[in-house]
């Protein structure tokens, strides 16, 4: 099988496209690298031991896009492709529903034109909203409370319409908790451009004296700590459950929305702690205001992602940390 990837050079999508080929599928990356680099597709290469196909180009080009998808003779795509910084799209919000949303209008509206009808979408917890019962499973109701969020939403109420019009779509929407981590080899992993807005990549920064010290957005929730909970997925699990959903929609057409997280959340502090435990050090932090847009806790029922995918997350945050740490020392910082 050939996988188109949009965002295919990004955090989640290169870890994905290591999985996939090494299950064997050929790939072809789509990327504009606004939050990425091409030498993505080198380490891939060392990694896997194969050259990936890789293409510069937006994903809202869509006569791109369809050449794309005929000229590698693709029949399925994974759309990770998009901005996702809860905290910014609430200053950006143009800019997220012109990326996010037209985005895979463009990409569906290429892949109508080649007759290709599986679909992966990256989709995100975000969807939920403030919990009204926890943990998440994907009866409860969605009301994302921020641009990001409704950003996936209007996507995942899209896709629905469209399997509705067409039984002939296959389409997985992935929710994701909160994926970090990076590949075993150290290799590729997290390395947004400029300041991260995400808790890992920006507490590697600091362990590595690329940043002083790590902000703690609200320390005044109802949680044990003050801090906020979140539900962190190692990419490399978040990466297989990718490849059983394609696996998934081989067999099965029509819509479907599976969370895909631990079912166990871990405040701020507490990954932290964990982190300096893996760099042996004490990371200097401050208290911030909170972020528009966080809620308070947030972890997943992931039942439903056993049930029909045959998928379960394995690896702990020790893993998670060590990796993060082993990525930020070999490629993406020199510690000290």
């Amino acid at each position: 099988m050939t996988i188109l990837l949009t965002g295919g050079t990004g955090f989640i999508g290169s870890h994905t496209a290591s999985v996939l080929v090494e299950a064997g599928h050929n790939v072809v990356l789509l990327d504009n690298f606004s939050n990425s680099s091409p030498d993505v597709a080198d380490r891939l290469a060392r990694i896997t031991g194969e050259r990936v196909v890789l293409v510069k180009g937006d994903v809202r080009d869509t006569p791109l896009v369809r050449d794309c998808l005929e000229q590698y003779a693709c029949t399925s795509v994974i759309h990770f492709a998009g901005l996702k910084a809860v905290g910014e799209s609430a200053s950006r919000p143009l800019d997220y529903y012109a990326s996010n949303v037209q985005g895979t209008i463009s990409l569906v509206q290429a892949m109508n034109m080649t007759a290709v009808r599986s679909l992966v979408f990256s989709s995100s917890a975000t969807v939920y909203g403030v919990s009204q019962y926890l943990p998440y499973d994907e009866k409860h109701p969605t009301a994302a409370i921020n641009p990001y969020g409704r950003t996936k939403l209007h996507v995942e109420e899209m896709l629905k319409d469209l399997c509705d019009s067409d039984p002939s779509w296959r389409i997985a929407c992935l929710r994701y908790f909160n994926p970090v981590g990076a590949h075993p080899s150290g290799l590729i992993g997290e390395d947004p451009q400029g300041i991260p807005n995400n808790l890992m990549p920006f507490i590697a920064k600091v362990a590595s004296g690329v940043l002083p010290e790590v902000n703690v957005f609200g320390t005044d929730y109802e949680t044990p700590d003050g801090t906020g909970i979140r539900d962190y997925i190692h990419v490399m699990d978040l990466a297989e459950g990718h490849l059983a959903a394609v696996a998934y929609l081989e067999r099965n057409a029509g819509w479907q929305a599976i969370n895909l997280g631990t079912g166990r959340g871990y405040s701020v502090l507490e990954v932290l702690r964990a982190f300096e435990r893996t760099c042996m050090r004490t990371l200097p932090w401050v208290a911030a205001s909170r972020r528009p847009g966080d809620v308070p806790t947030s972890y997943a029922n992931a039942s439903k992602a056993a049930e029909l995918l045959g998928w379960r997350a394995h690896r702990d945050l020790d893993d998670m940390c060590a990796s993060t740490w082993r990525w930020q020392c070999n490629v993406a910082g020199k510690a000290t």
